[in-house]
């Protein structure tokens, strides 16, 4: 696994990279998968802020925690990555075992969105499924994704009732 640390507002001593990335490095043992993870150390006043992006086959995992000190900020973001991470296992059995089922029909959008931020990510082909997980585990109200079905890309979009909605184009 490849660990990157990045800092803001801030130096990094030995003893915290190494603190780090000891922490972080354990979940190479429960997700033998991970591919890197992007950790992100700041310093705002007296937040100490500590953010954790794990790239797990594709799919990502994101934890963030801001606490008094950097150390419990580790530990706390530790500590939620554990808990989705524990999330994602379950959710890729339970995905295995339910792989017949069809997802929500389609949904329009009414309104479009002010643009005040571009994101660019690569994307990789998924079940509905598999995009309902991962939007669950970035804890994101939509999420955009090609759907290994059909080729096309797709948006899937929590409803205020709690459900899910599909975004699909018609060609």
């Amino acid at each position: 696994m490849n660990i990157i640390i990045n800092c803001r507002h801030m130096d990094l001593t030995k003893n915290l990279k190494d603190y780090a990335e000891e922490k972080i490095g354990k979940f190479k043992k429960y997700l033998g998968n991970v591919s890197e993870a992007t950790i992100t150390l700041s310093v705002e006043k007296y937040r100490h802020k500590a953010e954790v992006l794990l790239k797990v086959n594709g799919s990502f995992i994101q934890a963030v925690s801001t606490t008094a000190e950097m150390y419990s900020s580790i530990d706390d973001v530790v500590e939620k990555l554990a808990r989705q991470v524990k999330k994602f296992k379950d959710k890729t059995v339970s995905l295995r075992k339910n792989k017949g089922k069809s997802a929500s029909p389609p949904e329009t959008v009414d309104t479009l969105p002010t643009i005040i931020k571009n994101k660019s990510y690569n994307i990789k082909p998924m079940s509905v499924e598999e995009a309902a997980m991962q939007m669950d585990l970035l804890d994101k109200d939509f999420f955009v994704f090609t759907n290994a079905s059909s080729g096309n890309i797709n948006v899937l979009h929590k409803r205020n009732d709690g459900n899910f909605g599909l975004i699909e184009p018609i060609k």
